[in-house]
């Protein structure tokens, strides 16, 4: 526990979520994953987005969870949706049709340029570790309007270079979205327990927006595997309400009851 949480009546991954869950606006078409995106966006829906339609990549569409999915395969997805549809459908109509307003993704890696990694650590040909691989991400980020991404701060996936990109922020020089057309911005927000970053307008680099409360630059340097760059005028992130944490809490809680068969 950081000293910033000590003082504090909420954990650094409770601030976390809660600012993802608050970059969503009510009435956005929002294409989720699995994992903290899946935490933030319900946050959002059970707070101040009640009509914010959430799309995940089994088909599954206006998702209304009373528990966070484990998986896309999750029942609990399929059972509290207005309808399913077939992958192809999902993919074709609603995402390279240009229907979704957010992709909402994790990741294991993330550079400078956004680019995202989640299908190994170490060499391609004899990696350390196989992670999970792209999914829909490479697709959602394609085509969606926009993309955020949340994930936890640390040295192990704020890397220099991705081992592997699997879903292309801005490529490696951050030129990689430049004359492509019938393309989304790409990403344009990163949330994580420490703050939150934005790409450079003109660069496409990372640059933090904006330190969590307790949080200080020194503190995001030591979590980022390159010289991350800083906001001439840094924002300070607002507290999470009592009744976002609340809503939170039981949201999380209900979802342990029922993975444990309560």
């Amino acid at each position: 526990m950081s000293n910033a949480e000590q003082n504090q009546d909420y954990t650094s991954g409770e601030m976390m979520t809660v600012t993802a869950a608050r970059a969503l606006e009510n009435g956005t078409t929002c294409f989720v994953g699995i994992g903290l995106p899946s935490e933030a966006a319900n946050l959002a829906r059970l707070t101040h987005a009640p009509d914010v339609v959430l799309i995940y990549e089994s088909g599954t569409v206006q998702t209304r969870p009373k528990v966070l999915p484990l998986s896309i395969g999750d029942g609990e997805l399929c059972e509290t949706a207005l309808t399913t549809v077939s992958v192809p459908e999902m993919f074709r109509y609603w995402l390279q049709g240009g229907k979704i307003n957010v992709g909402f993704l994790g990741t294991a890696q993330i550079d400078r340029y956004c680019n995202l990694n989640t299908t190994l650590v170490g060499d391609y040909t004899s990696p350390k570790v196989r992670l999970p691989g792209g999914g829909g991400a490479p697709e959602i980020a394609t085509n969606a309007g926009e993309v955020f991404i949340t994930l936890k701060h640390s040295t192990r996936t704020f890397v220099d270079k991705v081992d592997f990109i699997t879903t292309m922020g801005f490529g490696r020089d951050g030129k990689g979205r430049e004359g492509v057309p019938n393309i989304g911005k790409g990403p344009t927000r990163v949330i994580t327990d420490l703050c939150v970053m934005k790409p450079d307008p003109v660069t496409k680099e990372l640059v933090v927006v904006s330190l969590h409360p307790g949080v200080t630059a020194e503190q995001v340097q030591e979590a980022t595997g390159w010289e991350i760059r800083f906001a001439e005028t840094l924002k300070s992130t607002s507290e999470p309400s009592a009744h976002e944490l609340e809503v939170l809490r039981e949201l999380k809680e209900r979802t342990a009851r029922a993975h444990t068969g309560q």
